[in-house]
């Protein structure tokens, strides 16, 4: 009984010595001293520049040491094995302190920190083993690692409510602890050895522990000391920088991603997907009638059903997804590895969940939903984006149906019909000035892309197309359907084959496309052009046939229709300058179909004409503007074509 009594007064002794200098109310911290360093990023972290006034004081600290232990050659740095981590050598602590600074100020995890510790320490110091632990809040342990001098790591929990373990005595006091031993570690073959549990603490704050392995402890106490408290103070920088880079990717009303934090995520996932060969979804949500309800009942409102529609995608959503505010009132979910159906199923179920709450004044939340997927929809980033929010759209015309959201997917509809079109539309305006895609060179891509399945998709895919063209211009809507009408009776009446017939119809459909490449600025201009500005203009027959019908081998036979429909039977035309029968008879009927609409439309600077007027003035350039022979057949059949524009 004496004997233990003796041990614990012993152990006291030693834990007094060496634990009392490095008390948390006693801790020399030179960095403290420094305390502008830690608002600094942890990469930019000087090791020289926090401790320089200190260095000395450390070093002559250790001298101290080995002065007082001159006549014990264990103390004056002789060492009879070498290879033993246990034998203590003469150390230059400038040099040691040198190499910490070099080694440690690029590190940017905590990993690497702890583990270029231990090697340095290994290294020059010879420890048994350096181990460092982390708290853990939510679990309320610390996790440990060690790394020992063989080069092997261990990982363990030691959990708070093990009041007995030192580990924790240390964390809880926030001092210093010496053990004789190191057998609470449960670690089995590690070499034994006496201990020192180090306290990591940063801003009156203990983030964990650190401890080091090696008997003879007490002559690097300062050493020590000075890294443990180094430890803490990054683990705290590289806390503060993880939480300014989620404030900077966050939104604040939500809590999910913004809109950068939400791209850069998809970004990283669509190369993951790309990597494991893998779908993955995008479904974006759009609260309907948002605008009313901020401006009948407040922002603050608002404000309100766009946390709940967010509330309720965070609640539903797996660990991997994510979710981010896309716009002022939409918000998108990523979901990794998905397809089309199951990402179907959870818009629906999240749909049903927000028809369940009432908000105030509001009622249910009802929401718009699209999803497009990868790489089923598309592969590219942005398009991806684009065609969930068309389905979006579409489903917000769609509306509702018994009580439910019409949960639209890109590939659920076609992209040539009118809603689908309209919608298209919508959101490349919308996102024209973030994403720099032309709505028309974007239609021209798909067209060009499509494949074609039957001359009746093929006339709704021109029918639409033309349709788009000609919307870049008030003043022409529907031309291009008029003038196609027009060209097929007039083809009719001249008694042409019905296949050349129908290729006459599609080419006047087409026979404005190059106006796609005409700045808006000259095409919707209410005064008459500049010579400058005809030039641009006269070049949009070229532009349709080389750019929207030469890449279309089911076109091509259309391009001289679009090409010379301005070309002038005396050879005064654009853009070859061909003459009389030069000029293909398609063209030819396409140009007269053109003029004649032209004449009895609306212009900026004149009102429509009548058609008697019309005719008159195509009488006037027979044979010069226009063939004779078709001005006179198509003056024949005019009046019954139309008197209505």
């Amino acid at each position: 009984m004496n004997k233990n009594n003796q041990e614990i007064k012993q152990q006291k002794t030693v834990k007094s010595n060496i634990s009392s200098p490095i008390r948390k109310k006693n801790i020399s911290n030179p960095i403290e001293k420094n305390k502008d360093l830690i608002s600094m990023p942890a990469t930019e972290i000087n090791i020289s520049s926090a401790i320089e006034q200190e260095t000395n004081n450390i070093v002559a600290k250790i001298n101290n040491f080995n002065e007082k232990g001159h006549k014990n050659r264990i103390y004056n740095g002789f060492m009879s094995n070498p290879l033993s981590p246990n034998v203590n050598i003469a150390i230059d602590y400038a040099e040691l302190i040198s190499e910490f600074d070099k080694e440690l100020k690029n590190k940017n995890t905590v990993h690497d920190l702890f583990a270029t510790i231990h090697r340095i320490l290994s290294e020059k110091i010879k420890n048994v083993y350096t181990a460092f632990g982390i708290f853990h809040e939510k679990s309320k342990c610390i996790n440990l690692k060690l790394f020992n001098h063989l080069g092997s790591t261990y990982s363990s929990k030691v959990f708070l409510s093990d009041d007995k373990n030192p580990i924790v005595n240390c964390f809880n006091s926030a001092e210093a602890i010496t053990e004789n031993d190191n057998n609470f570690l449960k670690i089995p073959y590690l070499q034994n050895s006496q201990s020192l549990i180090l306290p990591l603490i940063s801003l009156n704050s203990t983030k964990g522990i650190m401890i080091i392995g090696k008997d003879n402890l007490e002559i690097h106490l300062g050493l020590f000391s000075f890294l443990a408290n180094y430890c803490a103070m990054f683990m705290d920088n590289i806390e503060l920088k993880e939480k300014a880079g989620k404030y900077a990717n966050t939104d604040t009303l939500t809590g999910l991603y913004n809109h950068r934090g939400f791209q850069e995520f998809l970004s990283s996932e669509l190369q993951r997907a790309e990597a494991n060969n893998s779908q993955l979804s995008i479904i974006m949500f759009d609260v309907n009638n948002i605008s009313k309800i901020n401006r009948e009942l407040g922002h603050a409102k608002g404000d309100e059903v766009i946390k709940l529609l967010a509330e309720k995608i965070k609640q539903n959503i797996r660990s991997n997804d994510n979710a981010g505010r896309y716009g002022g009132d939409e918000i998108a979910v990523i979901l990794p590895e998905t397809s089309t159906a199951d990402a179907k199923y959870l818009a629906e179920y999240i749909t049903y969940t927000l028809s369940c709450c009432f908000v105030d004044d509001v009622g249910p939340v009802k929401v718009s939903v699209g999803i497009s997927t990868y790489p089923d929809c598309s592969r590219d980033q942005e398009k991806l984006l684009i065609l969930a929010e068309q389905a979006m759209y579409i489903s917000q015309a769609k509306g509702y149906k018994e009580g439910m959201s019409a949960i639209i997917s890109s590939s659920d509809f076609n992209f040539w019909d009118d809603a689908a079109l309209n919608s298209f539309a919508e959101v490349v305006a919308k996102r024209h000035a973030q994403l720099g895609i032309n709505f028309e060179e974007e239609l021209v891509h798909k067209f060009n892309n499509e494949q074609i399945i039957s001359q009746n998709h093929l006339m709704e895919m021109v029918t639409s197309l033309a349709g788009a063209i000609d919307a870049k211009d008030p003043y022409t809507k529907g031309h291009s359907t008029s003038v196609s009408r027009y060209s097929e009776a007039l083809a009719r009446a001249i008694n042409l084959p019905e296949d050349e017939v129908q290729r006459i119809k599609l080419g006047a459909l087409l026979h404005d496309v190059g106006k796609i490449g005409i700045p808006e600025n000259v095409l919707k201009k209410p005064t008459h052009l500049s010579d400058d500005e005809w030039e641009i203009m006269k070049q949009h027959p070229t532009i349709g046939a080389e750019k929207v019908l030469a890449p279309n081998e089911a076109l091509r036979d259309l391009i001289p229709m679009v090409k010379y429909h301005h070309e002038h039977i005396d050879g005064s035309g654009y853009p070859d300058k061909l003459k009389g029968e030069d000029i293909p008879l398609s063209a030819r009927i396409v140009a007269v179909a053109d003029a004649f609409h032209a004449l009895i439309s609306d212009r900026p600077y004149r009102k429509g004409l009548g058609v008697e007027k019309a005719c008159e003035i195509l009488k006037m350039g027979a044979g010069t503007q226009w063939d004779s022979d078709l001005i006179r057949r198509f003056i024949a059949i005019a009046p019954s074509l139309s008197t209505t524009i």
